[in-house]
């Protein structure tokens, strides 16, 4: 700007006069001060909006008198420029003061750039849209050629949430997007997001014939509206041991695209199939998935452990150790290998699951903040135990299929191996034939656990075990004992 004043001009009024009607704040945080000359008492206020509540300034003083007075505008460190303005009313007459923090503008980024980025930093991103999870909110995946980014919350022309539909927009169209990252868990997301521009594919699926193929294989058939320069198909690497394209047929603008499954062995598994058209110039892609069923793989828990994350369907049997959520069966589950997490049970409520519980879950191999859990289970059986003191089970019939929980102090030692020992609660004793690991030891795996943890006469043992009785042929002499124990939990004599 030019002038023919060497002096800064301010906005002046009778009433109420500042030094300075501009005052800018560093980025790194701090504060800036003004004078303020008014001919009588004065307010302050900060004007917020719907977008800013303004709580990130301060201002030293929210009223004064008449004279001059020093107010003070501070803030703490940003990464995004910021600005809002306060009005000062004096005697009828507003004097406004513009606050600016750093330099205002949008980051312009790729997906790799946000996920690297600061939470709270507002970026501007272009990519496709791969997937669409939620049509109200408009939470949805952007992707570009350096990754995935999940898209939670998007705004309407109008700036107004949940109207998604009235965008128009459909995955394989390009997308540029602004709005603030977050980190939500382990995920990685843009919230709230303004739509800059949407570039509309001229390729998409419109729709698919047995998205889930069963165990067997089948045939998978995608139906698209391709508005470009033929059509083309990518299968990822890891699908083309078992899917293969039988045929494409394209008539206009529409196009049939089959594929072929193959007999599944193993687990569940997924992939996304790619399509892609061109102008000329540029090239336009879509997707869509297909998943089949597969066979439900049994496994310990330390091979549930080391699995990947994905949608294979373990079958896995232990112990519950113990319960986090009543409600939802958020527990845990031990068996001779190992304990996992389970993010609950479908209809836990109604299964009447208590602690000492033997039970056998069907669910896949999930991960939250990178710790290992089973998502999606359902149980399949369970061997209701029941707790008793030592005196109790001393009456019960022999039996196989009935398992029992005792406590109490080990007395003696038979077998350091096996840890066959003697347990005894007030004046009842019971021998225990076995105490292994945990459920579903056999071999060596049954051996070692008193060494393991540690385990001396003495010690106050919980174990879990079926009551028979053991008749030497030699004597005649008859025992009763808890048979095939399982290790529930110790506390030391010490």
């Amino acid at each position: 700007m030019t002038s023919c004043d060497d002096k800064e001009a301010v906005t002046l009024l009778k009433e109420i006069q500042v030094s300075s009607s501009y005052v800018a704040i560093p980025e790194g945080g701090g504060s800036t001060t003004i004078t303020v000359t008014a001919q009588d008492s004065w307010t302050a206020k900060k004007v917020i909006t719907e977008k800013d509540s303004v709580k990130w300034l301060t201002i030293s003083s929210a009223t004064g008198s008449a004279g001059e007075t020093e107010l003070t505008f501070s803030a703490p460190s940003t990464i995004d420029g910021r600005a809002a303005e306060v009005l000062l009313n004096c005697g009828g007459n507003t004097q406004r003061i513009n606050i600016i923090q750093g330099l205002l503008g949008v980051t312009e980024a790729t997906v790799a750039d946000v996920i690297g980025g600061p939470d709270g930093k507002t970026f501007r991103v272009t990519g496709v849209c791969t997937a669409i999870s939620n049509t109200v909110y408009g939470n949805w995946y952007l992707t570009d050629e350096t990754g995935s980014l999940y898209i939670y919350g998007t705004l309407d022309a109008n700036n107004e949430e949940k109207n998604f539909l009235s965008l128009g927009l459909e995955m394989g169209d390009e997308v540029t997007v602004e709005g603030p990252k977050l980190t939500y868990g382990s995920v990685i997301e843009l919230v709230k997001v303004r739509v800059i521009n949407i570039n509309k594919s001229l390729v998409k699926v419109d729709s698919v014939e047995n998205e889930v193929l069963p165990l067997e294989g089948g045939e998978f058939t995608a139906y698209l509206t391709c508005k470009g320069q033929g059509v083309s198909v990518e299968i990822p690497e890891d699908a083309e041991s078992w899917l293969s394209i039988s045929s494409i047929q394209q008539a206009g603008t529409n196009a049939v695209v089959k594929f072929k499954a193959a007999a599944n062995t193993g687990g569940d598994r997924n992939t996304t199939i790619i399509f892609r058209t061109t102008d000329g110039s540029k090239e336009y892609t879509t997707e869509t998935t297909l998943s089949q069923k597969g066979a439900i793989v049994k496994a310990t828990v330390a091979e549930f452990l080391a699995a990947a994350v994905g949608n294979t369907q373990y079958r896995l049997t232990g112990v519950i150790t113990s319960i986090a959520h009543a409600t939802y069966g958020n527990l845990y589950l031990r068996d001779f290998s190992g304990e996992a997490y389970v993010y609950g049970i479908q209809d836990f409520q109604s299964k009447g699951l208590k602690v000492g519980d033997i039970i056998t879950i069907v669910g896949r191999r999930a991960a939250y903040n990178g710790n290992p859990q089973v998502g999606g289970a359902v149980l399949e059986s369970v061997i209701p135990v029941t707790a008793v003191t030592i005196a109790e089970v001393l009456t019960k019939p022999d039996s196989s299929k009935d398992y029992y929980m005792v406590t109490g102090a080990i007395t003696s030692i038979a077998n350091q191996d096996y840890g066959n020992l003697y347990l005894k609660d007030g004046g009842s004793e019971i021998y225990v034939y076995g105490c292994y690991p945990g459920y579903g030891a056999t071999g060596d795996f049954r051996k070692g656990l008193l060494a393991a943890k540690g385990i001396i006469v003495g010690d106050k043992l919980t174990v879990i075990g079926t009551k028979t009785t053991y008749t030497n042929s030699t004597t005649g002499i008859s025992t009763i004992q808890l048979a095939n124990g399982i290790y529930f939990s110790h506390e030391s004599a010490e």
